[in-house]
């Protein structure tokens, strides 16, 4: 029977503990973990993911502010404000929402985000310290399918990995986490993109697949071979107003061993990975 690896249950879990250690934090020290969010114009999807992880930073005991600036904020002024939340000290981690409005350099603001306040992990010192090998925040959608695999007892060491997508946010990061020693990774990772000419012939090897391209149910139940564990980072509308995966899950489900949902799946384990990070970014700030 096909194990459906359930992130919103995880996700409770794991934000219970992350409630627990902020509670710890706060009464022993006297520092209370504070994200503030960034969303510029009024992109209904950016809107309904900064509400969600502004209610979950309620629910761990993580102040949370939300920075609400128009869509024809220029790339100066909203510059300014990330200069000023690096300087706020009750602001432990910035998260800029994206997609930013055309007009604005994504990489720019993120590269103006101070490194120890970069709880997304999308920063180039973040990524330059997990390529190394000594990193200091995950990206949180990475983080999150590493834990999942983790928590469930799903053996990454040895494994061969193939990731479906190569975006700086999901595929290039979660390879190198992977490959990285120790809990959750060692594995032997393939990362397929566009240019891929055959793509099934490298996900029927996997004993992991990986999907992050953004198109619905493009991953079909002939491209995994049986027993394959099959995660999918996707997140799709269809016509008539289904959210699906980039994974046929009907029916890959009746092959795979276990397998991710959408919703549900990688989406609350996202927005959990961001708490842990502003938890660990205030401990870190605290300590210098």
């Amino acid at each position: 029977m096909t194990q459906i690896l359930d992130g919103k249950l995880l996700a409770q879990t794991m934000q219970g503990e992350i409630a627990a250690q902020v509670a710890e934090l706060t009464e022993t020290l006297g520092i209370r973990p504070g994200l503030a969010a960034v969303l510029v114009g009024d992109n209904p999807a950016s809107q309904v993911y900064v509400r969600n992880k502004r209610k979950a930073c309620d629910q761990a005991g993580i102040q949370s502010w939300l920075h609400q600036l128009p869509a024809d904020t220029t790339q100066p002024d909203l510059l300014h404000l990330i200069a000023q939340l690096n300087t706020d000290p009750q602001v432990s981690g910035i998260l800029v929402q994206l997609p930013l409005p055309i007009g604005i350099d994504e990489s720019a603001i993120i590269d103006a985000v101070a490194p120890l306040k970069d709880v997304d992990g999308f920063g180039p010192q973040s990524l330059g310290l997990l390529t190394a090998g000594t990193p200091r925040f995950l990206p949180c959608t990475p983080f999150g399918v590493q834990q999942i695999l983790v928590r469930n007892n799903i053996r990454v060491e040895g494994q061969h990995v193939v990731i479906v997508g190569r975006s700086n946010i999901v595929g290039k990061p979660l390879a190198l986490l992977l490959m990285q020693k120790g809990e959750g990774g060692n594995a032997t990772v393939t990362v397929c993109h566009s240019k891929t000419p055959d793509i099934a012939a490298l996900t029927k090897q996997a004993d992991i697949v990986v999907v992050a391209i953004g198109q619905a149910r493009f991953l079909k139940k002939d491209m995994i071979r049986p027993g394959a564990v099959v995660v999918d980072v996707g997140i799709n509308r269809t016509p008539d107003g289904k959210l699906v995966g980039d994974v046929d899950f009907d029916g890959v489900k009746e092959i795979a061993s276990a397998i991710t949902p959408v919703p549900g799946g990688i989406g609350p384990m996202t927005i959990t990975m961001l708490l842990h990070n502003t938890l660990r970014a205030a401990i870190l700030q605290h300590a210098v």
